[in-house]
C-alpha cells in the first residue's frame, strides 16, 4: 500500500500480522524487504510494519535536494503511523533508520513505546565528523556516476559488511543484490540530504537526557565507528541499554537475525511489563567500590 505525507512523497508500506505494532525503518544500503527475518518472526504476536524510505523505489524518488533531511526522514515515519491509524508503536532502526528512530524519539516521543536503535553513530564521533562528510558525499556521486548496479560490488565490501559476508554468504549477496536495485538519484540525494548533513549524537545531548522513551541500543563488536557512539547514547539517555554482538559488524539484523530477534523480543516484553526502567541512581557511573 502507499501513504501520503504532507509534502506529497508517496511512500510504499508493507504490514504482516496483528498486536502491538513495530515500526521498522531500514538502512542507507537496505530497503523495506531488509527486516524479512523480523516481519516473520515478530508478526506472529505483533503488527509490524516496514516501508521504503523516499528516494527508494517502490516509494517515491524527488529529485531536490531540500526534499531529504533527517527531520523530513522522521517525519516520514510518523506519517506512517498516520497513514495506518496507528497512535504508538515499539520504533525499531538500523543505521539510517537507527538515527531516524533517535529523531522520532526525540521530536514525537509521545508516538513511540520503544526504540531500539541498531548500528547507529557513522559520523557522530567528532574527529571523524569532516571525514563522514566528504565519504558521504564521494558515495553520493559515485551512485550517480557509476549506478547502483556497478558500485554495489564496491559499497557491499566495506569494512562493516565483510563480516556477514564471511559468515553467511548467500545471505550477503541477497543484501548486495538488493543494494544494486536502489535508485541512482534516490541514494545519492538519501547520502547528501540525510547522511552527510545529520547532527552528531554528541551535538543532541542535552535533548538525549531529557528522552525518557524506553531505549535499546545495539552494536556489532567489528562496527567500529558505532561502538563508540552507542555507548553514548547509554550513558546519556536515561532508561537506555547496550547490547555489543561479538565479531559482528554493521548489518546486525541480517548478519544475527536469531540473536537480534531474542533481544528485541526480550527487549519488547520488559518494556510492555514496565521493567525496562531508568538507571538506579544508586550505580554511580564514578563509583567502582562501595566503602561507606
Amino acid at each position: 500500500m502507499k501513504i501520503t505525507t504532507k509534502d506529497g512523497v508517496q511512500l510504499h508500506v508493507e504490514e504482516a500480522g496483528e498486536g502491538t505494532p513495530i515500526l521498522f525503518i531500514h538502512e542507507f544500503g537496505g530497503n523495506h524487504a531488509a527486516w524479512e527475518p523480523q516481519l516473520q518472526y515478530f508478526s506472529r504476536r505483533h503488527r509490524c510494519i516496514t516501508y521504503a524510505a523516499r528516494g527508494y523505489p517502490p516509494s517515491d524518488v524527488p529529485e531536490r535536494l531540500d526534499a531529504y533531511s533527517q527531520a523530513i526522514a522522521a517525519n516520514d515515519a510518523v506519517a506512517v503511523l498516520d497513514g495506518l491509524g496507528i497512535d504508538k508503536a515499539h520504533v525499531v532502526g538500523l543505521s539510517m533508520g537507527g538515527f531516524c528512530t533517535v529523531h522520532v524519539g526525540l521530536r514525537t516521543p509521545e508516538r513511540a513505546l520503544s526504540l531500539t536503535v541498531a548500528g547507529a553513530g557513522y559520523g557522530c564521533e567528532k574527529e571523524f565528523e569532516e571525514y563522514f562528510r566528504g565519504v558521504s558525499l564521494e558515495v553520493a556521486d559515485n551512485f550517480e556516476r557509476q549506478g547502483a548496479k556497478e558500485f554495489a560490488k564496491i559499497y557491499a565490501l566495506g569494512a562493516s559488511r565483510v563480516q556477514f559476508q564471511n559468515k553467511d554468504p548467500r545471505g550477503w549477496q541477497v543484501f548486495a543484490d538488493r543494494l544494486a536495485t536502489h535508485s541512482d538519484k534516490g541514494a545519492a540525494m538519501t547520502m547528501r540530504g540525510v547522511q552527510a548533513r545529520r547532527p552528531s549524537f554528541y551535538d543532541l545531548e542535552d535533548e538525549l537526557k531529557r528522552m525518557a522513551v524506553p531505549t535499546l541500543v545495539v552494536v556489532g563488536d567489528e562496527d567500529d565507528h558505532c561502538l563508540q557512539p552507542g555507548i553514548f547514547l547509554k550513558k546519556t539517555i536515561p532508561a537506555c541499554g547496550l547490547s555489543v554482538f561479538p565479531k559482528t559488524g554493521h548489518t546486525l539484523n541480517l548478519e544475527e537475525p536469531a540473536a537480534f530477534n531474542a533481544l528485541l523480543a526480550e527487549f519488547i516484553a520488559q518494556v510492555e511489563a514496565g521493567r525496562w526502567l531508568p538507571r538506579d541512581p544508586r550505580a554511580l557511573p564514578g563509583q567502582i567500590m562501595r566503602t561507606r
